[in-house]
């Protein structure tokens, strides 16, 4: 916690890092105060972005200023020496403030570290390591240098040999930790690589499904542009000539298209970020790169959706069209027809793919995590608290709580569900030929487990009835399993070998519960005795009060902890915000989809109007000898209606192993079911149907008289 004791202005801090002083120019910091080559150069010194600099000294001039840390006993003040530029919020290190690395290493010697573990322990994973390589230097030929790096100077410490343990150490580029990166104790949440493909290739789709109604249109129309290719060639116009037109045409078209969707683009961004959750507005960028991508898409794009109409009308013979011989062709037919296939089966694997999304999300967030975290209230604990009063000070609070009424208990532990767990060890049992396997550590006190209804699978809970408990440990079902216990029931009462040294009685088993999201599988966990945890406090409260709870925790807890800012959340919404990255997916992936079937509607619905056109007269003849209206919109339905239906057959396949792949990211994962393609073929056939009957229904409405004098 960091505090402006001049002012009394104190908050929880988790944004913040140590950092040596190349970070400065590494990472790009502008600082707007403070000389960048010495800001962090020594103990005792940190640097603050501009907004955490106005948060605690407001528009007074931060530099030369002190903030305090405290963390129990321990208090540290800090010089500032810097203010630097908000860094980008879309960026996968967000940093409030950052510390001297030289102050930890200061920190650790005043505790009795005398070894210099922060420049020469390799068992510490806690730091994230950036290197700066040469201009030109392929980061694989380092990465491929590293095992024999690890092998000199990490694997062979003693307790790694006599445990089997061996460390790995391996590069990824900046550029792809936010999308691409998925280890253990992200600095952020991370983005999702293949969402972002997919959402690409949908747009990509979706821009096909465009110029696909641009080609069909362009080429149904070939008919009435017959006579003007025929006239055009009478005087003198050569094949080249007319290609280019009919290229131009396409490049005009197109390049309106994009002036206008820019348009929109500028107009729909602001909505459009409150629609996604974006919290960080950075405005619209993109590199070199992506322009030249762009802008060769959408050349690309103008040019092929160009090409064919410009071939087909300006291959024309004016002998023929102008003796009103010409009609279309079996082979333009077949490729309208065959475009139309490609845009419905786009349009139902999107329909479906929503679905899909939408049932996996749905799925996570009911599914029973094996722990009830309903009405839970959860309080950052105190730092500012010497571990010595601690207990003196908590076990009245706790008191005072459990006296509201709308309070059924209270649990202190380390961690709470939904955090990510950092506290680490290896485990093995005594004797067994097995190399120590690494276990998550929960600690909590004797109320935890049973304030959150965690169902144990064998023996007990901790009790401060048994003194012994002190050296006992709680495994879930997922470490007994990894340890080699056959079951729950055979590791009760068997030791355990923990962190190398410290022998430990197994006393219970819990059944395995979700401590992250049902992204991701549940780790092996071994849970111990902290009855002096102060890191989360849970609350258990009646629902419907609240706001009346919160305000009257809040004089509580100022009333026993008066150095340390309130700070809860409830932890329901807090484990929900674990799957906001995919019902962001999902809604755009629903939008998308939507955008896909409508214009695919817009190309149906042309050539539906243009085929009930060119059959006008036709339609008015069957009309005189008697054919109902229900008649005339089978006859022309049915061939739109056979394409929709091949259209399903293929969509099947081709989306079951998309959304198959799609889910394989997921630990915990639905199967997808045939009524999901069969609504969405449902879906895409009555939106089809409805698109073609509205042509066809103007047509059955006029009057056969006026279509049989139509020319």
């Amino acid at each position: 916690m960091l505090t402006n004791e001049a002012q009394d202005k104190k908050f929880s801090e988790n944004k913040g890092y140590y950092a040596d002083a190349a970070s400065v120019d590494m990472f790009g910091l502008h600082l707007i105060k403070g000389n960048p080559h010495t800001a962090l150069d020594a103990p005792d010194k940190i640097i603050l972005s501009e907004s955490t600099a106005k948060k605690y000294f407001g528009n007074e001039d931060a530099l030369g200023k002190t903030l305090v840390n405290r963390s129990g006993e321990h208090v540290q003040p800090f010089e500032v020496t810097g203010v630097y530029k908000d860094f980008p919020g879309n960026s996968h290190l967000i940093m409030n403030y950052l510390v001297s690395y030289s102050t930890l290493g200061k920190e650790l010697l005043s505790g009795g570290d005398s070894s210099n573990q922060s420049e020469t322990a390799w068992g510490w994973y806690d730091f994230y390591v950036y290197v700066q390589l040469k201009p030109g230097v392929d980061f694989h030929q380092l990465e491929s240098k590293l095992p024999a790096f690890t092998n000199k100077y990490i694997n062979t410490e003693e307790w790694r040999k006599t445990n089997n343990v061996r460390d790995e150490l391996h590069l990824i580029p900046l550029s792809d930790i936010h999308l691409y990166s998925n280890y253990n104790q992200e600095a952020e949440v991370n983005g999702n690589g293949q969402a972002v493909s997919f959402l690409f290739l949908i747009a990509i789709f979706i821009i096909c499904i465009a110029w696909i109604n641009y080609i069909n249109l362009a080429t149904a129309r070939s008919v009435e542009r017959a006579k003007e290719v025929g006239v055009r060639k009478v005087l003198g116009a050569l094949r080249s000539n007319l290609i280019r037109q009919f290229l131009m045409e396409s490049l005009v078209l197109n390049i309106i298209s994009l002036l206008l969707s820019l348009i929109i683009f500028f107009l729909l961004l602001h909505p459009f970020d409150g629609f996604t959750g974006r919290d960080n507005y950075t405005g619209f960028a993109l590199t070199a790169n992506y322009w030249l991508i762009f802008f060769a898409l959408f050349a690309g794009g103008t040019l092929l959706s160009g090409l064919y109409p410009a071939f087909v009308l300006s291959g024309f013979k004016p002998v023929v069209v102008l003796k009103g011989a010409f009609k279309n062709t079996s082979s333009g037919l077949l490729l309208r027809k065959s475009l139309i296939v490609i845009q419905f089966v786009t349009s139902v694997v999107l329909i479906a793919g929503t679905i899909i999304v939408y049932q996996q999300v749905n799925y996570m967030r009911n599914q029973s995590v094996g722990a009830n975290i309903n009405q839970t209230l959860v309080l950052k604990g105190p730092q500012t608290l010497a571990d010595s009063l601690y207990q003196s000070v908590y076990q009245p609070f706790k008191t005072a709580v459990l006296q509201q009424s709308s309070v059924k208990n209270i649990a202190a532990s380390t961690s709470v569900m939904g955090d990510e767990i950092y506290w680490t060890n290896g485990s093995k049992r005594p004797g067994a030929d097995q190399s120590a396997v690494t276990l998550y550590n929960l600690g909590v006190d004797y109320d935890f487990i049973p304030s959150y209804d965690i169902k144990m699978a064998a023996g007990r809970n901790f009790s401060p009835q048994f003194g012994t408990d002190k050296k006992a440990v709680i495994l879930n079902e997922n470490a007994a399993k990894l340890l080699g216990f056959k079951d729950a029931a055979s590791a009760v009462n068997q030791k355990l070998l923990r962190g190398g040294s410290d022998t430990v009685n197994i006393v219970g088993v819990t059944a395995n519960f979700h401590q992250l999201g049902l992204q991701k599988t549940i780790d092996p966990m071994i849970i111990v005795p902290r009855p002096n945890s102060a890191s989360y406090y849970s609350i258990k409260i009646e629902p419907g009060k609240e706001q009346q709870t919160i305000a009257s925790l809040k004089q509580t807890w100022n009333r026993y902890f008066p150095k340390d800012p309130f700070d809860y959340f409830f932890l329901d919404e807090s484990f929900g915000q674990q799957y906001k990255a995919d019902i962001l997916f999902g809604k755009v992936f629903g939008v998308f989809a939507f955008l896909a079937i409508l214009i695919a509607c817009f190309g149906l619905l042309g050539l539906s109007a243009y085929n009930v056109l060119q059959r006008t007269k036709e339609i008015g003849i069957r009309k005189v000898l008697g054919a109902s209206a229900q008649s005339i919109l089978v006859l022309l339905s049915r061939d739109f209606l056979k394409l929709i239906f091949i259209s399903l057959f293929l969509a099947i396949p081709v989306g079951w192993y998309i959304m198959t792949s799609w889910l394989q990211d997921y630990a915990y994962r639905i199967n997808i079911g045939w009524w999901v393609f069969a609504l969405a073929g449902t879906v895409a056939f009555l939106v089809a149907i409805v698109t073609i009957s509205i042509q066809v229904l103007k047509a059955t409405v006029m009057n056969p008289v006026k279509s049989l004098r139509t020319e």
